[in-house]
């Protein structure tokens, strides 16, 4: 078994994968290779989507469109597809009116 370094079309996150897991991803993905964050937002946008009958191929295309618009490097594009994911699965819980605030600093003198 080989082993490739491969670059997700989405927010540029290089990983190193087997070329059938590659071809795998790539056949779920309207032929993109998505890392695995990007993958679960592009499926959480399908299911969210029901109603508009979002497919693949579109939820493929608004989340890079999305990646897109950041001009940070990939690992705070992944942190920021993170923090949304989080807080779109946080909104169909009973607890989603409870908001995280920062705790307060303390100073050292």
């Amino acid at each position: 078994m080989e082993i490739e370094s491969v670059r997700c079309e989405c927010c540029g996150l290089k990983e190193d994968c087997t070329q059938d897991y590659i071809n795998g991803v790539k056949a779920k993905f309207d032929g993109k290779w998505l890392c695995g964050l990007c993958s679960e937002a592009v499926r959480d946008e399908v299911s969210r989507s029901k109603k508009k009958q979002f497919g693949v191929e579109e939820a493929v295309e608004a989340h890079m469109s999305f990646c897109g618009k950041s001009k940070s490097n990939p690992a705070v594009r992944v942190a920021d597809g993170m923090r949304q994911l989080l807080r779109r699965s946080g909104d169909n819980s009973p607890s989603s009116s409870k908001k995280f605030t920062r705790s307060a600093t303390t100073k050292l003198y």
